[in-house]
């Protein structure tokens, strides 16, 4: 599985909504993988994202951070303009710059930021802040071994050059850059994680 790639060409009646398609795409490896697996509950690693000392620091969302998306839009809109906003309303992404790497959005739910932080983190992490409001989210931090699951091409730093935490001008690491710039603490600790067990699969056979 590690190993063999596959390419998969399927199209979905109707405007189907992301969860559908989801739910089509599982039944699709299902069928041609004989896919078998099943949820478990596990002890595991886990960060929890709480409120620091001082309170958060989570900027009220202003018109023209985000892209306004048109629910029934057949196409994606256009790349943004130098200057403009480049996620749509609701979600964030993280983005390389020369000095490290930036997350940001516009009228970012928690429960987006969460699941922003777990990917690049590498691990599930836990909202304990109670912050129920959405906000505009920028936080720029240098990469290190913390980021486990930083997309490629997230980190612009080459693997021999020198770390950017020599730079005083770099920003601080992620675990920092919460507390400083979003008035967020994140700790590590243990908690139930939800895992998927996969007890069967085998090679598709032809169309």
């Amino acid at each position: 599985m590690q190993s063999e790639g596959y390419n998969i060409d399927a199209k979905g009646n109707g405007n189907a909504s992301r969860e559908q398609t989801f739910l089509m795409l599982r039944s699709l490896l299902e069928d041609r993988f004989q896919l078998k697996l099943r949820r478990e509950t596990r002890e595991l690693p886990v960060y929890t994202l709480t409120v620091a000392k001082n309170g958060p620091k989570l900027p009220q969302p202003k018109d023209g951070s985000c892209i306004t998306m048109d629910p029934n839009a057949p196409t994606l809109p256009p790349p943004p303009a130098p200057g403009r906003p480049a996620f749509p309303c609701g979600r964030a992404g993280v983005m390389a710059e020369s000095s490290g790497a930036r997350m940001q959005g516009g009228k970012v739910p928690m429960t987006e930021f969460i699941r922003i932080l777990s990917m690049i983190m590498g691990r599930p992490v836990v909202d304990k802040t109670g912050y129920s409001e959405t906000f505009d989210l920028l936080l720029s931090f240098t990469p290190d071994e913390a980021v486990a699951g930083l997309p490629r091409g997230a980190a612009p730093r080459d693997a021999g050059s020198p770390a950017p935490t020599t730079d005083p001008a770099a920003p601080p690491t992620i675990f920092a850059a919460l507390q400083e710039q979003l008035g967020l603490r994140l700790e590590s600790t243990k908690g139930p994680v939800g895992v998927l067990v996969i007890d069967h699969v085998e090679r598709p056979t032809g169309n």
